[in-house]
């Protein structure tokens, strides 16, 4: 006997597999939305959920250029990573990596640092920046499994960073 799965069903299993993707608009244009991104001194004004600073130990921009951060959470603590430019395209594409890291920049396994065990050791963040009519569309894509952020809070952490970006990029 076979059985078959109602749309709801299927719906429910594919959401289940979605890796994260959030799609932002901005009203600024793309150089000036990348330039956040890129800029160390721009990224403290952004680059952490509310409430919440982020302390940027190494900052090398360039294809295998290291990363080292840490979000300071007042509630939950020091977070610590580190990444690898994978990818740099000037203002178009943004790739790098973020894994788990102690504050001299050691990899830590993701439990290690209170996550739920399937969290993956390394992630790939892709960002991609889109303009039109003076709009930046903004798409970053996280390779973690979308239901698992929204459990460990580094989905929602993302919504607060792109709102806090918005209100940077279109202050001028």
């Amino acid at each position: 006997m076979t059985q078959t799965m109602d749309k709801q069903e299927e719906t429910m299993m594919l959401d289940d597999a979605r890796e994260v993707v959030i799609t932002r608009v901005f009203d600024a244009p793309c150089a000036l939305v990348y330039a956040a991104w890129t800029d160390p001194e721009q990224l403290k004004r952004w680059y952490a959920p509310n409430g919440c600073t982020i302390e940027i130990a190494k900052f090398n921009f360039r294809v295998g250029g290291e990363l080292h951060t840490c979000i300071r959470n007042p509630k939950f603590g020091d977070c610590w990573c580190t990444g690898v430019f994978q990818e740099i395209v000037v203002p178009e594409r943004l790739v790098y990596t973020l894994s788990f890291a102690d504050e001299q920049g050691n990899f830590m396994e993701p439990a290690e640092m209170g996550m739920k065990a399937d969290w993956p050791r390394e992630t790939t963040v892709t960002v991609t920046f889109v303009e039109q009519g003076g709009k930046t569309t903004v798409t970053l894509h996280q390779t973690v499994l979308e239901s698992l952020a929204k459990q460990t809070g580094a989905y929602p952490s993302w919504l607060e960073m792109l709102d806090r970006l918005n209100e940077l990029v279109t202050q001028s």
